[in-house]
């Protein structure tokens, strides 16, 4: 298990050294985006290739300018409204001022759809998108230093019912204020975080789903979810499973933190081939822990300290919950199983109660 967790740590450091070895718009771009107000330059190279009062235009016009392995660095901010920046395979795209964006229903602030080797180096947003950034159909996605300080809205979301995606990598991403989740993913083999940390964010943390072959390094979660059924981290519809249908792990977590909010942790519709290998949650609400209708999960360790309790249940409309174990330290709230699971392995210390199969 730890073998896994390492060799993918290292994949996506790799993946990210080349733009992490300099500050957002050092160096040279291919083209940048200047100014402020009302008044924005595009430049490629020596050449002015737009000069006006539009941010989105300028920013656009910029990356429709270069080809695939060439950067684009805004240095301005500004506000694209509820309009939409589109990035097409190869390029590089770092936003170093700050993108406030506005609701373009059904659509990202920022998408790339259906292409390979996109990189978002580094990206600062504002606002309240319907979604921030929004992909689907990706190969060889690399995002790094996101931060999304929003006031409602989803920061970054994967499709349901589009285009699979492949070998995706995300180093740190940071979302505020989201009303949705802060991360949503959908369809995708490969995946490697190395953190998120969400804040007063809506729904989930990190949401996962048909979802394999990942490797999460923490998500760290403060008043997530709260008052709804999500969590800090939730992995639903078929995550992890296989493509043989079964649930060989492929799926793991180094550490979960969750502070107060709704759920710390929720695998739920036959999800599960996960390993988590610590844990650190305290006063969630709803249930600090709910395993339902989840199948290969393994808790290694940590602590759960009040709020709600920590739970092994099942649906009817699905097979039971089989194979979980779970090592924890649990305090001043209860251990359940209810209605008993398969193979369910309880190591708990710490005060709680325990009404278990």
């Amino acid at each position: 298990m730890a073998r896994f967790s390492i060799v993918a740590a290292v994949s996506a450091l790799a993946s990210l050294a080349p733009l992490a070895q300099a500050q957002c718009g050092s160096g040279t771009p291919d083209a940048t985006v200047s100014g402020s107000g009302s008044s924005f330059t595009a430049t490629k190279g020596s050449s002015t290739i737009y000069s006006g009062s539009s941010y989105l235009t300028a920013i656009q016009t910029a990356l429709d300018s270069i080809s695939s392995g060439q950067r684009v660095s805004v240095l301005a901010s500004g506000s694209i409204g509820a309009s939409t920046i589109s990035i097409s395979s190869g390029k590089i795209f770092e936003g170093c001022g700050t993108i406030d964006v506005g609701n373009n229903a059904g659509h990202g602030a920022i998408e790339s759809l259906n292409t390979d080797g996109v990189q978002i180096p580094y990206l600062t947003m504002t606002g309240n998108p319907y979604f921030g950034l929004r992909f689907y159909g990706t190969s060889n996605l690399v995002l790094g230093q996101i931060t999304m300080n929003l006031s409602d809205g989803l920061g970054i979301r994967f499709d349901r019912d589009e285009a699979a995606n492949s070998n995706v990598v995300m180093d740190t991403i940071t979302v505020t204020g989201a009303g949705s989740h802060a991360v949503e993913t959908w369809n995708i083999d490969g995946l490697s975080i190395t953190q998120v940390i969400a804040r007063d964010v809506g729904e989930c943390g990190l949401l996962l789903q048909t979802t394999t072959n990942a490797w999460v390094g923490l998500v760290d979660g403060d008043n997530v979810a709260t008052g709804t059924g999500y969590a800090t981290f939730r992995m639903a519809n078929n995550n992890g499973q296989n493509p043989d249908g079964g649930y060989d792990t492929n799926v793991y977590v180094d550490k979960v933190v969750s502070r107060g909010g709704g759920r710390g942790i929720f695998c739920v519709s036959q999800s599960g081939a996960a390993v988590i290998e610590d844990i650190d949650l305290a006063d969630n609400g709803n249930n600090a822990i709910l395993i339902e209708n989840c199948y290969n999960l393994s808790i290694n360790g940590g602590t759960v300290n009040g709020g709600g309790e920590v739970r092994v249940a099942a649906r009817d409309e699905f097979p039971n919950t089989s194979d979980i174990w779970v090592t924890l330290t649990v305090d001043d709230t209860t251990v359940r199983e209810s209605p008993c699971g398969e193979n369910i392995n309880w190591d708990i210390s710490g005060n709680a109660e325990l009404s278990v199969c």
